[in-house]
């Protein structure tokens, strides 16, 4: 009555570890990402067990049948397509409901891409935070970006090749030209590693359109950025970005008067004053 964590390759086959193999052959059943993807997983190494598919969109339901059926004397392993489950990925929510029920869990280490993207970023690796995914929502992105931008930490994101070049180009607005790493296709036959500067990468894929998943490891944000103090002219230049993103001009007044300390009347002012130069 357990729940395994188990890490599958990111890549290369060769990556997968004999306990994992064994994991897998030995549990009642699989709790994957993708069915379709697992089961060649699973004929590589000849292993034959019954799968479920877990996901984001039927994470709620699937997720009280795993459980019941571990609470019922089985063993289940959970994986992702690909690297470590769990990881910005919905079998977090699965190991939740297994500590809710008071069912052990156990973890089966495997490759992480984050963590294989930032080990050979040549940027700081000390510390770290992992940012995920961006939203897909324009005034969500913004927010996560403006959030983040004073982080010392280098900063790791996931990104979709056809959402790249934005990705970029809104890093480039908030951050500023920092030294950025983008790796792709880690341990497969086409893997690169680019260290360049946001800038130079926004040229680079301009022209050469993006192709597979990539990872961003993010420089942190630089020491004089943290105690240099936001002006008023800045404070208004964020509000006026965030009404290009639909927030209305109160509002967005309000939100930057939280982050800068200035008075909303005085930032709704400055807006006002901008638009009319």
């Amino acid at each position: 009555m357990k729940l395994y964590v188990v890490g599958t390759p990111i890549g290369n086959l060769s990556d997968m570890s004999p306990r994992a193999i064994e994991t897998l052959r030995t549990v009642d059943f699989i709790a994957a990402e993708d069915t379709r993807v697992t089961v060649k997983l699973l004929n590589h190494f000849d292993i034959k067990k019954p799968m479920i598919s877990y996901y984001e969109h039927n994470l709620r339901e699937r997720g009280e049948i795993i459980i019941n059926r571990i609470l019922a004397g089985e063993s289940c392993a959970v994986v992702t397509d690909a690297g470590m489950p769990c990881i910005s990925d919905p079998g977090e929510d699965l190991v939740r409901l297994c500590a809710e029920n008071g069912i052990e869990v156990a973890v089966v280490p495997g490759p992480s891409a984050a963590i294989s993207a930032l080990a050979v970023s040549g940027l700081v690796t000390s510390r770290f935070s992992f940012e995920g995914f961006l939203s897909t929502s324009r005034k969500a992105r913004f927010e996560h970006l403006e959030e983040v931008k004073t982080n010392p930490r280098t900063l790791i994101f996931y990104e979709a090749p056809h959402k790249l070049q934005a990705t970029l180009a809104d890093m480039l607005n908030t951050f500023g030209n920092r030294k950025i790493t983008l790796a792709r296709e880690l341990t497969k036959v086409y893997e690169e590693v680019r260290r360049t500067t946001l800038s130079e990468a926004i040229a680079f894929y301009e022209q050469n359109p993006p192709r597979g998943e990539f990872v961003l490891i993010i420089e942190g944000a630089p020491k004089q950025a943290l105690t240099q103090e936001t002006t008023l002219e800045e404070a208004a230049e964020i509000a006026k970005r965030l009404m290009e993103e639909g927030v209305p001009p109160s509002e967005a007044a309000k939100r930057v008067s939280k982050q800068t300390g200035f008075k909303r009347s005085e930032i709704y002012t400055r807006m006002i004053e901008k638009a009319e130069e």
